[in-house]
């Protein structure tokens, strides 16, 4: 219950406010850790790492950090990381030796701009 007084004190006029003490902040309870879940979302399905941030609530960049580590994490349990490479919209460039996990940014035969993201699983 709020309550306000106005208490008057040698001319200047001071107010008082009554509030609920603040509780406490409590973080969302997680279960497991963000690269786990992303190592669970893909041995569920096959995702962009746009679909994967949408799922796990990080960035993009944030996701392809994660995907470094998940590759090495499930390499060691004989699981892979599976990357299906990234495809050009236009000329139907398919980038097959590309290392790096995003996007390319051009097709390096028609210079197009429209890519179609790599896309990743476990299995």
């Amino acid at each position: 219950m709020l309550r306000l007084y106005i208490i008057p004190i040698a001319g200047i006029i001071k107010s008082t406010m009554t509030t609920r003490p603040k509780k406490p902040f409590i973080p969302a309870e997680q279960h497991d850790t963000l690269r786990h879940q992303i190592i669970a979302l893909l041995e569920r399905e096959t995702l962009s790492a746009r679909d994967i941030s949408g799922e796990v609530r990080i960035t993009e960049k944030e996701v392809l950090v994660h995907l470094e580590h998940v590759r090495t994490a499930t390499h060691g349990k004989g699981l892979h990381l599976i990357i299906t490479p990234a495809v050009c919209r236009k000329c139907g460039f398919r980038f097959k030796k590309r290392e790096r996990l995003n996007k390319p940014g051009k097709c390096p035969v028609c210079q197009g701009e429209q890519i179609e993201p790599p896309l990743f699983a476990i299995g």
